[in-house]
């Protein structure tokens, strides 16, 4: 019996999508061992020297003019992609997309980012016979997302489905699965068996993330955070940024036993369990990891738009609030120092976390919509 394929297509226009994809992936498999999912960054596989090109150039625009992403994204909030933007997406990047498709033959495709679930839209509007899975990355439903050729949609929140509700979509074609981490976020490690591997110290532990492109920006409340490192243990998590670790590493300020400088690791969920408090960029995907471990969370810099909703999203549900200042600062990491306060937040979080999201929701939802 030929075994089920789910074809994930995603962008690399920040990690969260591919992120996802990879997720979703190993979701499936770790429910259903026979699933075939395959994740393909569509716009690199299909130009391996033009994709990665137009990638760095986006970064570079968001770390250097967040707010022209921001006025971008709300310019065409309400908008779909139009049919002339579809066309020429297809035409100049997308052109072998169906015949990628033909010789996968998946039984169905998720997209995870807009630009690949335009472009199958509109291989479905030229005769392609394919269920069309869009699983949204955010807290927020920019119009980008929405094709009348979506089947499903797979959706953060119910706020979520409310404004694609308000943007046409029929309710009944949207389903709030929250959005899908990696298994290894499924189950909770033993933090001091973690902390023993990591070589680190049995004391309050904040995790300091800086987005998956590792984009820690220089504002003086994450500086000030070293004045704690006496009675803290601070992780400073840069991920693929190399240049940002090496400044780290060589200022005094951050040269302390206990201060870490971590550049890119698979093992972000055990770091997690390490930890007790939560610093980072508000994407959709870190926010999402860190509400599965049932942590509280202080935000920064986010980019106007997505991750400004992300932020909100978190904020009214208890999880954190905004880094505005020093005493921010002071406030939590007083908190986390009060082993009964951070004890009832932390079992607060949790009972929050249980009613309004189970990481297996979103594979779950796949794999019964594939029968």
């Amino acid at each position: 019996m030929r075994r089920k394929r789910v074809l994930l297509l995603s962008e690399g226009f920040g990690s969260g999508h591919m992120q996802a994809a990879n997720a979703l992936s190993a979701g499936l498999k770790q429910l259903c061992p026979d699933i075939s999912a395959k994740v393909i960054e569509l716009g690199k596989f299909l130009n391996p020297v033009i994709g990665p090109l137009i990638v760095s150039a986006y970064r570079k625009t968001v770390s250097k003019q967040p707010k022209m992403v921001g006025m971008l994204y709300r310019s065409n909030y309400k908008k779909p992609t139009n049919r002339f933007t579809q066309l020429a997406l297809h035409r100049m990047f997308y052109t072998q997309t169906s015949q990628v498709i033909a010789q996968l033959k998946p039984d169905l495709i998720v997209c995870t980012h807009p630009v690949p679930n335009s472009v199958v839209a509109r291989l479905k509007r030229l005769g392609l016979h394919m269920p069309l899975y869009t699983l949204i990355t955010d807290y927020d439903a920019h119009g980008s997302w929405v094709s009348q050729e979506v089947n499903h949609y797979l959706v953060s929140s119910p706020i979520v489905k409310q404004r694609l509700v308000d943007k046409g979509v029929h309710p009944n074609s949207v389903e709030v699965t929250g959005i899908p981490v990696h298994p290894d976020f499924w189950e909770h490690c033993d933090k001091e068996e973690v902390r023993r591997q990591f070589d680190l110290k049995d004391m309050p532990t904040v995790l300091i993330m800086g987005g998956g492109w590792g984009i820690l920006y220089e504002d003086s409340e994450l500086s000030y955070m070293t004045k704690w490192r006496e009675t803290t243990q601070l992780i400073f998590c840069v991920g693929s940024n190399k240049k940002m670790k090496q400044k780290l590493l060589a200022d005094p300020m951050f040269q302390h036993p206990n201060i870490r400088i971590m550049g890119f690791t698979r093992e972000v969920y055990k770091l997690m369990d390490a930890a007790d408090l939560l610093v980072t960029k508000p994407g959709g995907m870190t926010c999402t990891e860190g509400m599965s471990k049932g942590l509280p969370m202080l935000f920064y810099e986010p980019i106007p738009g997505q991750e400004e909703e992300n932020c909100e999203y978190f904020i009214n549900s208890g999880f954190g609030e905004m880094l505005e200042s020093n005493d921010t600062v002071d406030r939590w990491f007083k908190l986390i120092h009060d082993q009964e306060a951070a004890g009832k937040f932390r079992t607060k979080l949790l009972s929050i976390r249980d009613n309004q999201y189970d990481p297996r929701r979103c594979p779950e939802a796949v794999l019964r919509l594939m029968q």
